[in-house]
């Protein structure tokens, strides 16, 4: 068997952080296994669905490298779905419903005021032909229902929560379709799954009890379901539902300097009990990805930890992944230089105007003799092997100085700041003229 999987976003908006982990792991679940990878457009909802969505969301997906084997659209499909849905009516599994919106809220409240579960009582199927013909005579277009078998349960093995287990009888027939003639989710999404051979329907817990329904149409339709595995939603760092999760998108990670790289290194494991560990290559996620790691405690999405993957991530890009990126100018040995301090690839700008300058040192003090005899220094050592220990050791010998009362005062001088790359990559970026020019500058209290 072939495994295939799909997304299967609705382009009514750009991806978030939530939707880009179900496109991960759908993406990573098909290629661990050699299979396929589709991405489905839910543009079902015409007034919302926007085609702007739909090039950001192919956008999103190949700059996180996670490319669909196919592409399919609902919006080209519903002659399909009409097809089905005509089947599936004269077998008897769909009905039209005849209540308008103010009449299920009410009879809704009425139950939870009972202490009731809001179940619809199926007041539609004791309607007589008369009484149908006679609500449309009047003008009231039906919405239409899928009829769910109370005597077949209702079960599965869940990838990652396991057994399942619920009473067709406990649940309202879920409308299907709007009495505009528009589709909601839920039979679309099955007959799509069907059409297209998906093998495994990966997506959150939050859709647990739709897939309880959508079984019972696969089995309407006469075919097997796909495996489902549903995992547990994203909280944030403060431990509960965020509401930034929802609107934290890929334009405000790549914006904040953060690497696809990052994203898919956390991503891939976050709600497991792996450790995250920061990937260039994708090739060791994908050999141990299983839904066997996963659990079923809300998984914890945290932006500082985000960061911090995105450092080691910046810490092992080549100079050849970003050069696109740096300022003009700057080099491979500067990158090489910068890059153990970055955070994001953006601050290198910062390192190449300390390399560049002009930069403003902090005041002398009594560094300033110190900093005149650095200078004299610096123009009698070879400039062409490594003039950092050359220059730093010949100033231990002439004023006794070692540690940071030695280093702090050149470092500062020279960068302006107290912190910072490897000063032995970094002085001979900054060259022989303007070190020296510096260190003079700087040796006046």
């Amino acid at each position: 068997m072939t495994v295939i999987t799909r997304f299967a976003p609705s382009p009514t908006g750009t991806l978030h952080v939530g939707n880009i982990r179900t496109a991960l792991h759908n993406w990573m679940w098909a290629k661990a296994r050699g299979g396929r990878f589709l991405l489905r457009i839910d543009d079902t909802d015409a007034e919302r669905s926007e085609e702007r969505f739909v090039d950001a969301i192919r956008a999103d997906l190949a700059w996180l490298g996670l490319h669909p084997d196919a592409e399919e659209r609902q919006s080209l499909r519903t002659a399909r779905y009409e097809a089905v849905f005509e089947e599936l009516r004269a077998a008897g599994h769909i009905y039209p419903a005849y209540e308008m919106a103010q009449e299920l809220d009410l009879k809704r409240k009425i139950l939870r005021g009972r202490g009731l579960p809001p179940v619809y009582d199926r007041a539609a199927l004791a309607l007589t032909d008369e009484e149908r013909a006679r609500l449309e005579a009047d003008g009231v277009r039906p919405h239409w229902r899928f009829r769910l078998d109370h005597a077949a349960p209702i079960a599965w093995t869940d990838l990652i929560r396991g057994p399942q287990h619920f009473d067709a009888a406990t649940m309202s027939d879920p409308v299907i379709r709007r009495a505009d003639g528009s589709w909601l989710y839920m039979l679309p999404s099955a007959i799509d799954d069907r059409d297209m051979g998906v093998t495994h329907v990966v997506r959150g817990e939050d859709h647990v009890t739709n897939t309880a329904l959508q079984l019972q149409m696969f089995a309407a339709m006469g075919v097997p379901a796909p495996a489902f595995a549903h995992e547990a939603l994203l909280t944030g760092a403060e431990g509960k539902l965020s509401k930034r999760l929802g609107s934290l998108g890929i334009d405000a990670l790549r914006d904040d300097g953060i690497e696809p790289a990052a994203i898919v290194s956390l991503l891939a494991r976050l709600g497991t009990s792996q450790p995250v560990e920061p990937h260039l290559d994708v090739t060791p996620l994908l050999a141990d990805f299983d839904f066997a790691h996963f659990g079923r405690a809300p998984a914890r999405f945290d932006e500082r930890e985000l960061a911090q993957v995105n450092a080691r991530i910046v810490h092992q890009l080549p100079f050849a992944a970003v050069a696109d990126r740096l300022p003009a100018g700057m080099d491979e040995a500067t990158w090489q230089a910068v890059r153990p301090n970055l955070e994001t690839v953006a601050g290198a700008a910062e390192w190449w105007q300390v390399v560049e300058g002009p930069i403003q040192a902090p005041a002398a003090g009594d560094d300033a003799d110190y900093l005149a005899r650095a200078a004299a220094v610096a123009r009698t050592i070879d400039w062409a092997g490594d003039p950092w220990h050359a220059l730093t050791t010949a100033l231990k010998e002439a004023t006794g100085r070692k540690g940071k009362p030695l280093f702090l005062p050149l470092r500062r001088a020279l960068t302006g700041r107290d912190h910072g790359p490897d000063m032995a990559a970094l002085l001979p970026l900054i060259g022989r003229d303007r070190a020296i020019a510096r260190l003079d500058s700087n040796s006046v209290a």
